[in-house]
């Protein structure tokens, strides 16, 4: 049966709106989501990138790097003193790196960055990637309800003077404020083992 002509526009119409809803409202939406989550990442690299760490804290400066001989420890603490590091405690740290966002950023001017406490600084996390590009990251005080921490990433300032400040988790509070006994790796601790009962008992010296 041939369909009106009217009819046959109204159906391929009916279709194009259809594919476009698909499209822009279902398909498009996530893409949409996706490239806004990218862009609220702080950094893009990949845990796997990351060669060694320098965290400075108003107590502490640490020297990390990545380990080249095994898998255990994967982390090595440089300096203040050469020892095995706390994996445990180098990846939390790593994987707010790598997967931490920004909640929102702040045009700010920089001879104001101080009332965020980025200058100076709580802490500051120097990044070295295994292509010897390198990162950096402030962190500053929590922000009016504790939730989040004043931050700033690769400090440039913009031809207008300003400075972007973000708002990052406040996990990294708890990452980075650790005594240096924190990140060394934890001493598993040596149980004495009991002498066999069966032993024969020591002969006693005869007094000359």
């Amino acid at each position: 049966m041939k369909l009106p002509r009217t009819t046959l526009i109204l159906v391929l119409l009916a279709l194009g709106l259809g594919s476009f809803v698909y499209f822009y409202e279902i398909k498009g939406a996530t893409q949409r989501q996706e490239i806004k989550e990218e862009k609220q990442r702080i950094f893009s690299f990949a845990e796997d990138d990351v060669q060694a760490l320098t965290v400075k804290t108003k107590k502490l400066t640490l020297n990390l790097e990545r380990s080249n001989q095994s898998d255990n420890p994967k982390w090595l603490i440089k300096s203040p003193i050469s020892e095995p590091a706390n994996d445990a405690i180098v990846s939390y740290l790593t994987d707010l790196l790598v997967k931490g966002k920004s909640d929102r950023t702040l045009p700010t001017p920089a001879n104001q960055l101080g009332q965020f406490a980025l200058d100076p600084p709580q802490a500051t996390i120097n990044i070295t990637l295994k292509n010897q590009q390198k990162h950096q990251l402030i962190l500053g005080k929590q922000n009016f309800n504790g939730v989040f921490l004043y931050a700033q990433t690769d400090t440039t300032t913009k031809p207008d003077g300003n400075e972007n400040v973000l708002l990052v988790p406040i996990d990294f509070e708890n990452a980075v404020n650790r005594e240096l006994s924190e990140w060394k790796q934890p001493v598993d601790n040596v149980k004495s083992t009991p002498l066999p009962s069966n032993l024969p008992l020591p002969t006693p010296t005869k007094a000359k």
